[in-house]
């Protein structure tokens, strides 16, 4: 069964961000459900690019999700930590166990739900916003703590969207993508 993966985009999401990680994991054969956070279904990045979505996040049905993706930029983000159903079907796949992941500043909205774990890491300075200890710096392009997958920014999204691609359809698949890719960079 094809696996599906939401990825909620709030008004000043970061391109960069959201485009490698749907890209890459529809190249991996992995459904990407793309959802505006309310009836406007057209939302634009930070950089003024628009992407149309699919549906609104309100008509989403959690139990039909293998993971929940969050891409970053601050408006974005902050838009994804502020609404009720974002903050809610985080909560939901975590208490399930389900995969989360977030990238740049996106682990904010995470910790805004309650479901950042231990080890995590961001952009740099968001983690002064989220005042959690556990923060990872540099030290790993993608950090993973039990369900919770997070990445560093716009230059480690290919990186970060082959490794969902990984955790969700094997190492096979991630190396054909990663070789297609040219992304030999990605450890």
């Amino acid at each position: 069964m094809q696996k599906k993966v939401l990825v909620p985009l709030g008004s000043g999401f970061e391109e960069i961000e959201a485009v490698s990680i749907i890209d890459v994991l529809r190249r991996g054969g992995i459904d990407v459900l793309v959802a505006s956070l309310n009836a406007v279904m057209l939302v634009k990045g930070t950089n003024g690019i628009v992407i149309e979505a699919d549906f609104q996040v309100k008509d989403v049905n959690v139990d039909n999700l293998d993971m929940i993706v969050l891409p970053g930029g601050w408006d974005g983000t902050h838009a994804l930590a502020e609404d009720e159903n974002v903050q809610n079907i985080l909560r939901k796949m975590d208490a399930s166990g389900k995969n989360i992941g977030a990238i740049c500043a996106a682990p904010f909205a995470l910790n805004a739900a309650g479901v950042l774990k231990d080890k995590y890491t961001c952009y740099p300075s968001v983690e002064d916003e989220i005042q959690k200890d556990g923060y990872m710096g540099d030290k790993e392009m993608v950090v993973e703590d039990k369900n919770i997958m997070t990445s560093r920014g716009p230059a480690t999204a290919i990186c970060f969207a082959l490794e969902i691609v990984k955790k969700l359809e094997g190492e096979a698949t991630y190396e054909k993508i990663k070789e297609n890719l040219l992304a030999s960079y990605c450890k």
